[in-house]
């Protein structure tokens, strides 16, 4: 048990004050072991992460890949993906909760076993009437059996098999009843079966022999129309027995975690149906719902893992499901250690164990209780007056852009601003109004007065210079690229996680100036293809312009090239607008003549969703043709950006047309850093996931890679 900063508040979410937490026995257990493991017992417990660590060997060195692997092995990670509470404070875009909302939580890394948690909306439900906090923390389990059971399509009458009497085959047991089902139980132990025909099991069995005469005794030996495999275990011992006692063209459905090599003869012959349950239900694994708060209109999706969170605690509150029985042991949270003991040690028979932490359930002492805490973490982030501003580099981009975006905000303070030329520095001083000129970094990550970073000196020096910055505990903002090299990226990365570490897992702000997502246009065309769960095809077109070929863009040592150095803003742009895991990367030049040096480029990206994105970077075109053309299309619906000062959003038979060709073109500068120095002031998450940014650049760097070899080049990452 570890004492934390309290998590930050974000956009699209809750703070909680968790009354109670639900330790998932075997997800967590396996999580548990897997960390007590020797490094060759984790190797072999997870050969593809081992193989993962032999590529960066191979790439980086043993000095490296070392480095890693300890940073990742070493850091914190929560437990807990289930728990209950009552909300202290709302985040914007929120309006549903209240403070003072009893409230049930779900998901890894938001639901966890500590006093108070961030959870986004789309993972958080309010608790009906008739139904405690401590019932409340069931309500992720339950929806992951009720998820099971809508997998296995359960008709009224139907006899359904469940193998695994635990937790979640115990909360499905009740579920199939509720339904109106004939269910028989099976599992080794034989007080988990007797628990189960108290709670409403027709037949339980506590081996395979008497399963089988179990099933064909109630099933008029047709054998069950369908079976829901909830048992844990690595054995293939469930998906052998499902086969056999499922009827001709019966469903299995695979809950938990059972060994998977299916039996092929029976499962052909029956023709049977096998089905995997992803967890809660649909939306989960997917960041535009879970992180982003988009949910799936009821008409396409019935039940999200939000839905189905509703309707298990609807169930609890009309007494159709008994949870209450299901609590053998509870803990506080000081004792968790011996929580955790109990369940890899089996030192007594354990059934739902809890994590207390000292909520009083009387509502008006609670209320009382949370508006106090509420109060002092509202004082504790009232925004700063002005967040002082360190400038680094200070050329005509920064002069005729950042800066006066940056002013714009009226929230900050130039403080001091560093040019290798001590005059310009002086110059840019005068203009803007920076209190100090330098013509030294140091003199910027030394000073206390300085919370945050701008970089803006040529690509060869970012790198350094944001681990500079990082290490001074400033927040950075990074012109783009984040880096030239794929080292270089690597290093970020482990410094950012370094950091991120001591500072006790509040990592600092780091953005790289990926403007583009943040325009007007970009917006809009997000919010078109939100609901849209189907693969998209985007095409992004740049007519770049001619550089001559001695200019330092193309320096592959100052500049990083054109692709690295301005190409990174569209392939961040795709991997926004698909907000899918980019898989390959395959790029193709045309030959460099003399006059042009790889910067007629055709970029490839094909996402882990199906969807395709192709990047046209052009610098043998017409420049009196506008710059950047964007079209998106998928799900019946189509998008066009025109140089980001008009776009057309077109879908349900309907087009609408924005802006003018002679409208205000708007990148998104002014509201990237607007973003930038409130998520500083406000104490929130970083705009853009340090995780988005590094992503973007590797890619964009793999994209070179490809450009090298003239092959597709996988992402890892």
């Amino acid at each position: 048990v570890e004492e934390v900063p309290p998590p930050a508040l974000r956009p699209g979410g809750v703070l909680v004050r968790t009354a109670y937490s639900l330790i998932s026995a075997g997800t967590e257990r396996a999580k548990v072991e897997l960390a007590r493991k020797s490094l060759v017992g984790k190797a072999r417990a997870r050969p593809e992460q081992a193989r993962q660590v032999l590529e960066v060997l191979h790439q980086q060195g043993p000095l490296t890949t070392y480095r890693k692997v300890m940073n990742r092995l070493e850091a914190l990670q929560p437990l807990g993906y289930s728990c209950s509470g009552v909300v202290i404070v709302v985040g914007p875009g929120t309006e549903e909760f209240q403070v003072g909302d009893w409230v049930a939580c779900a998901g890894a890394g938001y639901a966890n076993h500590a006093e108070i948690n961030f959870v986004p909306k789309n993972l958080c439900v309010k608790v009906p009437e008739g139904v405690d906090l401590q019932n409340a923390a069931f309500a992720t389990l339950g929806a992951i059996a009720l998820q099971g059971v809508r997998q296995a399509e359960v008709r009224l009458g139907e006899v359904i098999g469940v193998i695994g009497l635990g937790l979640v085959g115990l909360l499905t047991v009740q579920l199939l009843k509720a339904a109106g089902c004939v269910v028989i139980g099976m599992d080794p132990n034989p007080s988990r079966c007797e628990l189960a025909g108290e709670l409403g099991c027709d037949a339980t069995a506590t081996s395979d022999s008497a399963m089988k005469a179990a099933v064909l005794d109630r099933s008029a030996s047709y054998g069950c129309d369908a079976v829901i495999l909830t048992a844990a275990t690595a054995s293939n011992g469930p998906i052998h027995l499902a086969g056999e006692i499922a009827r001709d063209r019966g469903r299995v459905v695979v809950v938990g975690a059972v060994g998977m090599q299916v039996p092929r003869q029976i499962y052909y012959e029956k023709e049977l149906d096998l089905r995997l349950s992803r967890s809660y239900g649909p939306g989960r694994y997917d960041p535009e719902y879970e992180e982003k708060g988009h949910d799936y209109p009821v008409g396409y999706v019935r039940w999200t893992e939000k839905r189905n969170m509703q309707s298990f605690l609807r169930l609890v509150a009309e007494g159709k499901v008994d949870v209450r029985r299901l609590v053998s042991h509870r803990f506080s949270i000081d004792t968790a250690p011996r929580a955790y003991d109990l369940i890899t040690h089996n030192t007594e028979p354990y059934l739902g164990v809890l994590l207390e932490y000292g909520a009083n359930q009387d509502k008006e002492v609670l209320l009382k209780e949370v508006h106090a805490i509420s109060s002092a973490i509202a004082q504790e982030r009232t925004p700063t007056g002005v967040v002082n501003i360190g400038l680094i580099g200070a050329g005509n981009f920064a002069q005729g852009t950042l800066l006066p975006a940056l002013k714009a905000t009226k929230v900050v303070q130039f403080h001091s601003v560093v040019t290798a030329s001590g005059l310009s520095a002086k110059s840019v001083a005068k203009r803007f109004g920076f209190q100090v000129a330098a013509s030294d970094p140091s003199a910027i990550f030394k000073s206390p007065d300085i919370q945050a970073v701008v970089i803006a000196t040529r690509h060869d020096s970012h790198a350094d210079l944001v681990q500079q910055a990082l290490r001074a505990g400033k927040h950075v903002f990074v012109e783009k690229p984040l880096a030239i090299h794929r080292e270089q990226v690597e290093e970020i990365r482990e410094t950012y996680q370094e950091v991120s570490q001591q500072r006790n897992g509040q990592p600092p702000i780091l953005i790289v100036g990926f403007n583009r997502r943040f325009a007007p246009a970009t917006q809009r065309v997000k919010d078109l293809f939100a609901g849209i769960r189907e693969p998209l095809s985007v095409l992004i077109r740049v007519n770049a312009g001619y550089l001559p070929p001695d200019h330092w863009l193309h320096d592959p040592q100052a500049g990083g090239g054109r692709i690295v150095g301005e190409g990174c803003h569209f392939v961040d742009l795709l991997l926004y607008l698909v907000a899918s895991q980019p898989m390959e990367v395959y790029a193709l030049a045309l030959p460099d003549t003399g006059k042009y040096r790889q910067d007629n480029v055709s970029i490839q990206v094909r996402f882990a969703d199906g969807s395709i994105g192709t990047i046209l970077y052009l610098a043998n075109g017409e420049k009196r043709l506008g710059k950047e053309y964007i079209e998106i299309s998928g799900g019946g619906a189509t998008a066009v950006i025109y140089d980001f000062r008009r776009w057309v959003l077109a879908s349900h038979g309907k087009v609408r047309r924005y802006g003018h060709w002679w409208s205000r073109q708007d990148k998104g500068h002014r509201a990237e850093m607007r973003a930038f120095i409130e998520s500083i002031r406000m104490r929130t998450g970083s705009p853009i996931a340090f995780e988005e940014a590094y992503l973007s650049t590797l890619t964009t760097l793999i994209a070179l890679e490809s450009l090298r070899t003239g092959k597709p080049v996988s992402i890892k990452w």
